[in-house]
């Protein structure tokens, strides 16, 4: 079975079904061994009709002790034999279907963090949870058929061989009548794979909807708007529900088919030895084997329509994983390197030139067209910003990550203890976002300077913790840094959440900083101490923030207004409160806000 820490491979992402037979010839000797399993398993449950018949016509019917002894010792063999075959098929199939879960996932998640902020921009997060918590777990199901499905594939071939010393027309009879019975499931397989199809797409977008309202359910009681939403809600819910009772309607008639069919054939077929048994064709033995025979069918046929029936619904999830694997992250074309020495970023689109070392500020009319300048000055968007007069698409995408950081205000926390969220989150500047929804996450690389929890922890760490005033949040928690936090720290508040995350992307140290609205959950007070602290350290270093808090604004060196996009004016913020009437009634009303 593949290790945590094992290549998963290249998948096969041309189809669903390509991915399928991926994934078995990833453990060809393993899924060898569960076919032969099953199907040696299969072929001696056929064998314990005819051992059957031996002991009644050879020992039963004319009182031959030892002929009946030496053929119930036989049976008894075949049958505690079979026992552990059976044991032995079983486990060989739970770790075919382990390594297929496992390497899925695996797969995914590596698929994930390669797309990194490119990925919520191509698909949901709803569809990229029912891919790992839903359609992992039917594709490796599917998988069953290299087993038991291959047994059922042998056992019905030796079960016709077995027929045949016993009458041609039944055997001729069990040949074309189990055929027939598959292929009258097969139309409700391919009405199944459309409704689950659609019940999986479904599911995604409700499965997303739960995630947002996980998200901001506080916003919405705060808005008085969880009636409404909660409304909507109930509707998605109730258009998933019929969706899946149409699935489960398709289902349960491939489950009754698959086991009701083969049993009335059985009906049939005995019917038929019996009338040739009181002719005198077959003996009382031949009888008693023939219907052996084909109960022991109806296992087979019964997995025949089970992997049908598993093989449609992971063929549906296969391609939702193939469709996830096809998405491709914004392209590195990049060849040349960054520039050796501190240089300015400029944004051709917008007007905005950063200088570098310098504190600046982006205000916007649209808070929306401030987070696209950010969005190009840090490269996760197509455009001609340049970075000491080179084109940043031009330039190496690993070199940009490691020296370029954006920190939005709603990137993502991990669960694990505050220390892990802050503190090992960086092996180098520039990380935070590229395994990350747009504007910024991060991902866990641990720094050679980590230390242990029951250690004093890093000076680094301490100094980011101060000038993002999180100090207070450490000292209220009831273990300091040792806190566990929840997914997105749900146990702080919004405030507290912020200035971790500003702590986070400070201890990183970038050598320029892009950051998007770092201070608009904190109160006047707190906001005037991180905009004082975040000055004094990141003096030398270029700073970009996208704010209209005066109390920010007043402790930058530059500030660019922007007007649809484009800047209207630049200065610092007393010369654009004088000479600009547009800039002035949008920050005077926070300073207004914040007289109160």
């Amino acid at each position: 079975m593949i290790d945590a820490y094992e290549d998963p491979g290249t998948p096969d992402s041309r189809s669903g079904g390509r991915y399928l037979w991926w994934l078995v010839a990833r453990q060809p000797w393993r899924c060898a061994a569960g076919a032969t399993f099953g199907s040696v398993w299969m072929v001696l449950l056929a064998a314990t009709p005819y051992l059957m018949s031996r002991a009644i016509d050879d020992g039963l019917e004319p009182g031959d002790m030892d002929a009946l002894a030496l053929w119930s010792g036989a049976l008894f063999t075949v049958g505690a034999f079979n026992s552990w075959l059976s044991i032995m098929r079983h486990r060989t199939m739970t770790r075919v279907r382990m390594d297929a879960n496992f390497r899925t996932v695996k797969v995914v998640v590596g698929q994930a963090v390669r797309l990194g902020a490119w990925l919520p921009r191509q698909m949901g997060a709803g569809e990229v949870v029912t891919i790992g918590v839903g359609d992992v777990q039917t594709i490796s199901q599917s998988l069953t058929v290299v087993g038991p499905g291959v047994g059922a594939v042998v056992a019905y071939l030796a079960v016709a061989v077995l027929l045949l010393s016993v009458s041609p027309l039944i055997a001729t009879v069990v040949l074309l009548g189990i055929p027939v019975i598959v292929l009258l499931v097969g139309p409700l397989l391919g009405r199944l794979q459309g409704s689950e199809t659609e019940y999986r797409e479904r599911q995604g977008v409700l499965t997303a909807r739960i995630g947002d309202l996980a998200g901001g359910l506080r916003v919405l009681a705060g808005l008085g708007g969880k009636t409404l939403v909660a409304d909507a809600f109930r509707r998605d819910s109730q258009r998933l529900r019929e969706q899946g009772y149409r699935v489960g309607a398709v289902t349960s008639w491939v489950q009754a088919l698959g086991i009701g069919l083969p049993t009335l054939f059985l009906a049939v077929v005995t019917w038929l030895a019996a009338r040739l048994a009181a002719q005198g064709d077959i003996t009382v033995g031949q009888l008693v084997s023939v219907y052996g025979y084909v109960a022991v069918l109806v296992g087979p046929v019964s997995f025949w329509v089970e992997c049908g029936y598993q093989i449609s619904r992971g063929l549906v999830c296969a391609r939702r994983v193939v469709r996830f694997l096809r998405l491709e992250p914004m392209p590195d074309t990049g060849t040349r390197d960054a520039p050796s020495e501190p240089s300015a970023l400029y944004d051709p689109e917008s007007g905005v030139r950063v200088r570098p070392g310098c504190l600046t500020a982006l205000v916007a009319e649209h808070p929306a067209d401030a987070v696209a300048v950010v969005d190009r000055l840090g490269r996760y968007t197509p455009s001609d910003a340049t970075w000491g007069g080179t084109r940043l698409e031009d330039i190496a995408l690993d070199q940009i990550r490691n020296r370029i950081l954006v920190a939005d205000h709603e990137s993502d926390l991990f669960a694990g203890t505050l220390q892990d969220v802050v503190g090992p989150a960086f092996g180098g500047a520039g990380q935070c976002r590229s395994a990350a929804p747009p504007r910024g996450t991060t991902s866990h690389h641990e720094p050679a300077d980590a230390t242990p929890h029951d250690m004093a922890p890093p000076k680094a760490l301490l100094q980011a913790l101060h000038t993002a005033a999180a100090e207070d949040i450490v000292q209220a928690l009831p273990h300091g840094l040792n806190t566990h936090m929840s997914a997105q720290a749900r146990n702080l508040s919004g405030g507290q959440r912020q200035r971790i995350r500003l702590a986070r992307a400070l201890l990183a140290a970038p050598e320029i900083l892009l950051t998007v609205e770092p201070t608009s959950a904190l109160d006047a007070h707190t906001e005037a101490t991180v905009a004082d602290r975040l000055r004094d350290a990141r003096h030398g270093r270029t700073t970009v923030v996208t704010t209209t808090s005066p109390l920010v604004l007043d402790r930058t060196d530059t500030v660019h207004y922007l007007v649809d996009g484009k800047v209207a004016a630049s200065g610092s913020h007393h010369e654009l409160l004088d000479t600009t009437p547009g800039y002035r009634a949008l920050v005077a009303r926070d300073n207004e806000e914040a007289v109160r």
